[in-house]
């Protein structure tokens, strides 16, 4: 009766742990850590779903969606959802594309930091933002990254082939491999695990001659409908099920973690999550880089149980998304008193866009920082004629300084900025 009275999934605060954290609470009056364990593994069960995937020795994975679970896709279904808002009413229209080509920096730089670039994010979005050539292989990684997550934008309307899987990886690790003709290849080795930085191996993936029955298989799952009534898996699930497949199966000699994430980009926006493209998923996993690594490896070592996985990824949608609206409201505030300062000047009441204030205010913060047509121009994805004339006009204002350097132009602001907003007459 015990054992029964502790027949749930999750702790009394809703926590769906392993046998690795919870053998070290205290469990219930009269049991022991086994016999609780039991009775959450029994609770468990009768929650699995049994998936259309198998491991390396032909086992299913299983999944299991507690109350923890379902009030995670309701908050991402609130705020990033299908019948949420556009992003044209939800983000200011001269906002939009400045927030997409940030977050899609953002995503190229923290995803290739998860997997070794050290590049610093001050020189990879100046790479970025001038179409400088990348120097390094760190910058080479960063700079693939960036393409790949624009050529996920491209296709988010596709149904999803092992083709366009391998194109994938053959942006993301284009020049950036041992083995050049690897990139864009599935492995044909079985030679290659996982392992930790102690040396200790984690996963050995499936052989390489199942990948492509595989991948047909995770390929047709990513493309089924989400209103099947026989086997309904959420839209959000279902691309956490497609970034942790790939991962699993490891068909690439490198480039794994980043093609599983870029395809987990792919998938929200084809089912239509279409917040998803203006956050960042690895910059949210870099800061807990350990906790994504056992999300995997509670999986497999729990009867392929991906709850786990999924937990993680939820909680990692929902730190992006709160990110992204901490983002916006601190630049919403900040582009206030920036306006308040112009509209003090009458003079200038009107006559500087969203763009332009965008520089002034960055500008107050870092008087020292050159500013260049090219990099406006991909900032904001504007033609080069209207980041020239944006950032010309701010010159005529007198509110920023023009010099050549080499044969292009630049423009850097005054020190006494502050005082010119306020004292300038037009």
């Amino acid at each position: 009766m015990e054992v029964e009275g502790a027949m749930r999934p999750t702790t009394e605060k809703g926590e769906y742990l392993h046998w690795d954290k919870l053998r070290h609470l205290t469990p219930p009056s009269g049991l022991s850590h086994d016999q609780w364990w039991f009775a959450v593994k029994l609770a468990r069960k009768a929650l699995y779903k049994s998936l259309p995937f198998v491991d390396k020795d032909g086992n299913h994975f299983v999944l299991a969606t507690p109350d923890a679970v379902l009030h995670k896709l309701h908050c991402i279904d609130r705020s990033a959802g299908v019948a949420t808002e556009s992003p044209t009413s939800v983000l200011n229209t001269q906002m939009r594309d400045t927030y997409l080509v940030q977050s899609l920096i953002e995503e190229a730089i923290t995803s290739s930091q998860l997997e070794g670039a050290s590049t610093t994010r001050k020189v990879a979005k100046e790479m970025l933002l001038t179409k400088r050539r990348p120097r390094n292989m760190s910058e080479k990684m960063i700079f693939n990254n960036y393409h790949a997550m624009q050529f996920v934008r491209e296709i988010k309307n596709e149904s999803l082939t092992i083709e366009i899987i391998l194109e994938l990886h053959r942006i993301l690790t284009h020049d950036t491999l041992d083995d050049p003709t690897t990139a864009g290849t599935l492995r044909t080795s079985d030679d290659i695990h996982v392992g930790d930085n102690e040396g200790q191996i984690l996963h050995i993936p499936p052989k390489a001659k199942e990948l492509k029955k595989r991948l047909e298989k995770i390929c047709h799952f990513s493309n089924q409908l989400s209103n099947q009534v026989n086997f309904f898996i959420h839209p959000v699930i279902r691309a956490i099920l497609l970034h942790f497949m790939l991962a699993y199966d490891h068909p690439f000699v490198d480039g794994n973690g980043r093609t599983a994430r870029a395809l987990f980009y792919w998938s929200m926006a084809h089912q239509g999550y279409w917040l998803m493209e203006f956050i960042s998923i690895s910059e949210v996993i870099k800061r807990a880089p350990i906790q994504y690594g056992r999300a995997y490896l509670y999986t497999e070592t729990d009867e392929n149980d991906v709850t786990y996985f999924v937990i993680h990824q939820l909680e990692v949608i929902l730190q992006a998304i709160k990110a992204l609206h901490d983002y916006i409201k601190k630049q919403n505030q900040e582009v206030d008193e920036t306006l308040r300062l112009l509209h003090a000047n009458q003079a200038l009441q009107n006559k500087l866009n969203y763009r332009q204030i965008s520089i002034i205010k960055h500008a107050l913060k870092h008087p020292n920082v050159l500013y260049k047509i090219e990099g406006h121009r991909q900032f904001h994805n504007i033609t080069y004629d209207t980041a020239r004339t944006d950032l010309l006009n701010l010159v005529t204002l007198s509110l920023l300084i023009k010099q050549k350097v080499g044969k292009a132009f630049t423009f850097f602001a005054p020190t006494d900025l502050k005082k010119r907003l306020k004292d300038i007459k037009c």
